[in-house]
């Protein structure tokens, strides 16, 4: 070891000694959960703000509480309750708090929060969206004299930034669910006067803590840990600082301890303090593998510990290139959800405790979703953080509506992003920033860009926006609905598939008989104008989840190893049913794959078949989409989904041959006959083995309830605000899930549990209701814990049913008004899907043959265009006579596959005739499609291909698309004046693969 060796290691062990020494000194904690002992006014008193006001008649609440949460799932959103409502709570500093700094950090306040301390005004807060912080330091008591905090909000939709007068455009009654007050989680911190600023850039102007992971060698588990930690001085004289840092993993082992270089620092000055290590044998954090270390950045002022951060983080390694994203060197395709920000639930809105999150985030994956996109808002960093936990990769928006915008919303927008950078910069599950829901201005992507490099430079994460197809800056992109391919950036759909049905609607032969198109939308817009009809939304069960498989096949048919050119996936909308616009005779979003209580649908089901795989199939699974307990007599399609090669059907182990597959994942089997019993699907490869089977039996009439509760890991908390979720069935005499019952259930609650509700079809949605009916058998209500612990009994009935008691115990915990027990203690992470395979995710079915010219007698100057990797540009024949292009290609090759982006894809079939070397390989229509078609023509070897149009083309309403508002979207189809023949966005030529 070398001198300088020798004295870092000689310091390291006295620093070592001082930190345990003044570990005695110093508060036994910074950071304090602050949620406990508020209370509440729906309304607005002025005097509230006073530290004497006597709000004795005040409701007590926990936090997150929203004042207006109980209205969630009642009423339609652009209905929920908006004005003004006060929170306050008195407390006490700790004794160790004397001459320290104190922040307090809200999570989010809807729309406006106004901060009073001891009667004094110490900020305010308007985005609505984001988490800020507030120095209060100067306007506290120190102990044992009490504070008072009073905090006015304001959710108007209307509500104007006082300042200059700009509203904000993601305040949208069509998306951005209003839960009003403080929906979110509180924080006191206290600091030493040099300390870790927080990730809190809105007020407070600081940056926090930044930890990432360089040099990555996947395959050997090395990477270099970075941590580079912002630091201020309040002290009146200048200090030398360091860093500690500690790294350890998910079994509280320490694996690293390192240090950075000491440096300066005056009065007031704030810098950077940065310390890095190489570190071996680590767990990278992976899809469905949460894997987190926690990383302590520990400050050392003068050989003294003053200030400790700790980071709940993960390492992994993104790259983002040749049109694909790539996950610790191993490609994945995108397939998930375009979930709603509020993720809310029936009755508490958006604030549910923090495990509730992780079951709802967890369903995504375990649906072998692997990617969320928030959608519009910035999520709120409890989902964030869960996201972490359960592996599951995210796109973070900051915030907008529909469109890009000038002056100070855009503004507006730009500072939400950079805060929502700098807080949640550390989270590994974030892959994506997303810039607008709509495609932005390059100049307003440059200014994005930067914003991510100067916060986040080493995060591995991509920023763009929708659509963004031909930006020189963009580094993700991708349309709604559509297919989009590039052989660069990677593009994935933000959202597609947009049907609607409840979980009710088993199909058209059981009741209620839902048939399609049956409670298409009568409602207005929120804008008072009429909504188009939308009966192709709505559907049933069965349904709903072909068009899903459907939807996706087009996506799945462009998957990376199918070419140079391929589709890095989609995200289907929504996840859980939502308190947001819909399209249905309910007054809620029912798109999703699970409903508001997140009871799976059959959609949930045939995405844990189709998505199972980072690209291509890993285990090959069938569902049977539907039940077995029909009347007599009944005779109806079965459809089976699944990713083997052939499916045979069974009914009481009677074949009924192989089912007719379509869109590679569905196989229907026609007319069949329903016969109590068995119904079983088994899947073959293509040697004829079996790989997969599906079996549903016929239950017996109903007997009885059963019972059975859902509790937060570790069991329910007994702090006023953990929750139960408690699941109902009619079960037969075996304990067989009868899945045609609709009874009524009437529910009891007494002990230590008060009743808060769930949801099903009928008056008010049944909101509150403490009677409600099962849907397909089964439903479920929340419970929410009082402060006291004990037991909670809950009693289920039904008339000439045998009815069910289900006992739980609650725990004591800390609920004190700054308690030391965080909302997301000791919650687990999910890892079921194990680390990140070192095998290739997909194996390639085709190759690409390049094109390197075009002749056409029609606007030659064009014809690049259509081989040119950007879909925002495309030639077409101009001329009156027949429309032909020539295409040569880069070498002779045996042509089997022409792929094609013709515009009008989705509404226009063309006739087409196609050559290679003058041999005709294909005649024929080209079919209907969200962007691509694929023609298998006759192979043949070549080096020209010439495809011409034989006659005009038909319009077909087959693919119904229309938006919402009425709007029907031309698909690439140009409005000028000329005459549009063959219109070719992009044109691809394939050979079998050698």
């Amino acid at each position: 070891m070398n001198l300088k060796g020798v004295l870092y290691a000689l310091s390291f062990v006295t620093l070592l000694a001082n930190s345990v020494s003044a570990q005695d000194k110093k508060s036994a904690r910074e950071k304090y959960n602050f949620n406990y002992g508020w209370k509440l006014n729906i309304g607005d008193v002025e005097e509230a703000q006073n530290t004497n006001f006597n709000d004795k008649s005040w409701t007590n609440v926990n936090l997150p509480y929203s004042w207006n949460q109980g209205e969630a799932f009642r009423l339609d959103i652009s209905h929920l309750s908006t004005g003004v409502a006060w929170y306050r709570k008195t407390f006490q500093l700790p004794k160790e708090a004397v001459n320290k700094k104190v922040f307090i950090e809200f999570e989010g306040v809807r729309q406006m929060g106004e901060v009073y301390v001891n009667g004094k005004f110490a900020g305010r807060h308007e985005n609505g969206a984001m988490a800020f912080g507030i120095d209060i330091s100067a306007f506290v008591n120190p102990f044992p004299q009490e504070n008072v905090i009073a905090v006015k909000t304001d959710n108007d939709w209307r509500y104007k930034e006082k300042a200059t007068g700009s509203g904000f455009q993601w305040n949208d009654k069509n998306f951005n669910a209003n839960y009003g007050g403080i929906p979110k989680n509180v924080f006191l911190h206290l600091k030493s006067k040099v300390y870790q600023t927080l990730p809190l850039y809105s007020f407070l102007g600081t940056t926090g803590t930044y930890v990432y992971a360089t040099d990555f060698n996947i395959a050997e588990k090395k990477a270099t840990v970075n941590v580079s930690s912002q630091v201020k001085n309040e002290e009146a004289k200048t200090v030398s600082a360091q860093l500690k840092v500690s790294v350890k993993d998910m079994q509280g082992k320490e694996v690293a301890s390192f240090l950075g270089d000491a440096i300066s620092l005056a009065p007031n000055e704030m810098k950077d303090l940065k310390a890095s290590k190489a570190l071996q044998d680590l767990n990278f954090w992976s899809w469905g593998y949460g894997y987190l270390y926690t990383v302590t950045s520990e400050l050392v002022v003068d050989n003294q510990s003053v200030d400790k951060t700790e980071i709940r983080t993960g390492f992994r390694k993104a790259e983002f290139k040749n049109g694909m994203v790539y996950l610790n060197d191993r490609v994945i395709m995108m397939h998930g959800y375009a979930q709603r920000t509020s993720n809310e639930w029936p009755s508490i809105g958006m604030s549910a405790p923090a495990w509730l999150s992780d079951y709802s985030n967890s369903l995504m994956v375990k649906s072998n979703g692997n990617l969320v996109r928030w959608m519009h808002i910035t999520p709120w960093k409890q989902d964030v953080e869960s996201c972490d936990r359960v592996g599951l990769i995210q796109a973070m928006p900051a915030g907008d509506a529909e469109a890009d915008v000038t002056g100070r919303r855009w503004e507006q927008r730009t500072e939400l992003m950079r805060d929502a950078i700098i807080y949640n910069r550390n989270n590994p599950s974030i892959l994506f920033y997303e810039c607008g829901n709509e495609s932005i201005s390059e100049e307003h992507m440059k200014e994005m860009l930067a914003i991510r490099n100067t916060y986040d430079p080493y995060g591995g994460r991509a920023i763009g926006s929708r659509e963004m197809l031909d930006s020189k800056v963009a580094e993700y992109g991708g349309e709604m609905l559509y297919i989009n391919k590039s052989a660069k950036l990677p593009f994935w759909a933000t959202e597609y598939s947009r049907d609607e049905g409840l979980r009710k609607y088993w199909d058209e032969f059981t009741p209620p008989f839902h048939k399609n198109g049956t409670g298409g939308t009568t409602h207005t817009n929120v804008n008072g104008t009429k909504v188009a009809d939308a009966s192709a939304y709505n559907r049933n069960q069965d349904t709903h989840a072909i068009e899903n498989a459907e939807r996706w096949y087009d996506y799945w048919e462009s998957r990376p190893g199918t070419g140079e050119r391929v589709s890095s996936g989609g995200v289907n909308i929504i996840f859980s049913d939502s308190n947001t616009h819909y399209r249905g005779q309910e007054n809620y979003r029912r798109s999703g794959e699970v409903d508001a209580m997140r009871i799976p649908k059959d959609g949930f089901y045939t995405h844990q078949v189709i998505w199972d795989g980072w690209v291509d199939t890993e285990k090959p699974a069938a569902h049977i989409i539907g039940h077995w307990n029909y009347e007599k007599g009944v005779t109806k399609d079965i459809t089976v989904i699944s990713t083997a090669d052939a499916v045979e059907l069974f009914v009481n182990n009677v074949s009924l041959g192989k089912g007719i597959q379509s869109k590679r994942f569905i196989y229907t089997f026609k007319n069949v006959v329903f016969k109590p019993g068995a119904i079983k699907a088994i899947g073959y490869d293509k040697s004829g083995k079996k790989v997969c089977e599906k079996e549903i039996i016929t239950a017996g009439k109903a007997t009885g309830l059963k019972l059975t509760a859902i509790e937060r890991p570790g069991g329910t908390l007994a702090n006023g605000n953990d929750l139960v979720l408690v699941q109902v069935e009619l079960v037969d005499a075996k304990g067989n899930r009868c899945p045609t019952a609709l009874n009524m259930v009437n529910f009891e609650v007494t002990g230590q549990g008060t009743f808060v509700g769930g949801i099903a079809q009928g008056p008010d949605n049944y909101i509150g209701a403490s009677s409600l009916p099962v849907e397909c058998g089964v439903n479920r209500i929340l419970v929410r814990a009082t402060e006291v612990d004990g037991e909670i009994k809950i009693k289920a009935s039904s008339d000439a049913l045998k009815g069910d008691l289900l006992t739980l115990r609650t725990i004591k915990t800390d609920i004190e008004k700054l308690s030391q027990q965080m909302p997301n203690e000791n919650l687990p992470s999910f890892m079921e899907k194990g680390p990140t395979p070192n095998t290739p995710s997909f194996t390639r079915t085709r190759t690409a043959v390049g094109i390197i010219g075009a002749k056409t007698n029609s606007n030659q100057v064009e014809a690049i265009n259509s081989y040119d990797d950007n879909e925002l540009t495309q030639w077409s024949y101009g001329k009156s006579d027949d429309a032909v292009i020539e295409y040569e290609l880069e070498r002779e090759a045996t042509i089997n596959q022409v792929v094609m982006k013709l515009a009008g894809w989705r509404s226009k079939k063309y006739p087409v005739r196609i050559f290679v070397d003058n041999k005709k390989v294909f005649e024929g229509s080209t079919p209907l499609s969200l962007g691509y078609v694929t023609l298998d023509v006759k192979p043949t070897k070549g080096k020209k291909v010439k495809i011409e149009l034989i006659g005009n083309a038909k319009n077909s309403d087959a693919m119904n698309l229309v938006e919402i508002t009425g709007k029907v979207d031309e698909a690439g189809l140009k409005s000028d004046k000329n005459i549009q023949k063959l219109p070719i966005v992009e044109v691809e030529f394939y050979e079998p693969i050698q």
